[in-house]
């Protein structure tokens, strides 16, 4: 174990403190935010409510996927596994780079920002794929990147966000087969809603 954690740890100083440059200063900071992102949810809200038959069923399992990521990792995990974040560790002193104002007093184990957005991502993932494809997977980049500004910011090491990550691939999937078992399929023809002249047409 202890192995593992320099290994974490020697991890964490190249990402955080050797592989830096400006433009990352000032971007990731933002982009960890989850306001940042509001356009981008009040989009695919109005994309799903638009062009989906099942879109309330959609949005609701897409909040509880966040809700039961955040739920796992921010209430029973950092509960019951305590670590101290970079931005506080005493071993970690002129070691990090902090870059944003406030380092959280919270358990570092996991990264709840990490489990709900690959849990959204996940999540979505399986719904969007049958719609527009390979672009689906654009949503784990998204994912990826903010995970990855845990890392560079100092509030997170690399094991948080890989088990956040993690945490929330396994509840967005498990949320996707329970949507698939209670509304039905989730084919192209039966997620989306057919143009009345299509229906018309038959």
């Amino acid at each position: 174990m202890n192995a593992l954690l320099n290994l974490d740890k020697s991890l964490f100083r190249l990402l955080n403190g050797r592989w830096h440059n400006s433009l990352f200063d000032a971007v990731l900071p933002f982009v960890r935010n989850s306001v940042t992102w509001l356009p981008l949810y009040v989009f695919l809200l109005l994309f799903i409510m638009a062009n989906f038959r099942r879109s309330g069923w959609i949005v609701l399992y897409t909040a509880c996927t966040a809700a039961l990521t955040d739920t796992f990792s921010s209430t029973i995990i950092k509960n019951l596994v305590y670590r101290q974040r970079p931005c506080s560790a005493p071993d970690m002193i002129g070691q990090v780079r902090f870059i944003v104002n406030y380092c959280p007093i919270s358990s570092s184990f996991t990264s709840s920002h990490a489990a709900n957005h690959f849990g959204i991502a996940t999540f979505l993932y399986f719904i969007l794929r049958p719609v527009i494809g390979r672009w689906a997977a654009a949503g784990f980049v998204w994912a990826g990147v903010i995970a990855y500004a845990q890392i560079y910011v100092g509030v997170h090491y690399p094991i948080d966000v890989s088990a956040g990550a993690l945490l929330g691939i396994g509840t967005g999937w498990g949320l996707y087969r329970l949507f698939v078992r209670h509304t039905g399929p989730a084919d192209r023809e039966s997620l989306l809603r057919v143009p009345s002249g299509a229906q018309s047409s038959r």
